[in-house]
């Protein structure tokens, strides 16, 4: 659990230096298909946000990709803990 806290150290980090807030952000994750995993995943997005999500070929995953407006960092940071509790996610 430590190593995942500097990672997000060194994100938070990156999201303060690279960008200005509020700001447009793109998440993307990876989740084996299964529809309640994508359901989870959909509900961290507002509304409003651009969300688009992809099958692989072989039909075992699903690709997410969502565009929306976030404050700043810490709501940034917040998703990606959000989407931790989501079994068998990859967050790029």
């Amino acid at each position: 659990m430590e190593s995942k806290s500097l990672d997000y150290n060194n994100l938070l980090f990156h999201l303060v230096k690279d960008f200005s807030w509020p700001n447009e952000y793109m998440f993307k994750f990876i989740v084996p298909f299964d529809v309640s995993s994508l359901n989870e995943l959909k509900a961290l997005f507002h509304s409003k946000a651009k969300v688009s999500h992809r099958e692989s070929k072989n039909g075992k995953y699903i690709s997410l990709t969502a565009l929306q407006i976030m404050e700043n960092p810490d709501e940034v940071i917040e998703i990606y803990l959000k989407a931790e509790k989501i079994k068998d996610i990859i967050a790029l």
